[in-house]
């Protein structure tokens, strides 16, 4: 599915869809259906994982492979005890 280039560095929400703790790298689908690849050094808040069935927010940059998810941030819900009232901050990693 090609990416319109200027949605592509908008904020987006998805699910980690796999994360391979030995290689520090997972996917991320999109509520669009997009997926993007992302690397441990992407996730926002300097964690080297993400649980996969995460909520997140993420950004879609053109990677040297495909498209590489950046920004990485879990979002709060009931899974880590947070009311969701909570913000979330995005930013570079």
């Amino acid at each position: 599915m090609p990416i319109d280039p200027a949605a592509a560095f908008t904020d987006r929400v998805g699910t980690v869809h796999g994360f391979d703790e030995a290689e520090g790298a997972g996917t991320v689908l999109g509520d669009d259906g997009l997926a993007a690849w992302f690397h441990c050094t992407r996730i926002a808040d300097g964690s080297r994982s993400v649980p996969v069935g995460a909520a997140v927010r993420y950004r879609i940059e053109p990677g040297p492979t495909g498209l590489e998810a950046v920004d990485v941030a879990v979002l709060p819900g009931p899974a880590d005890g947070a009311t969701g009232d909570e913000a979330v901050a995005v930013g570079s990693a």
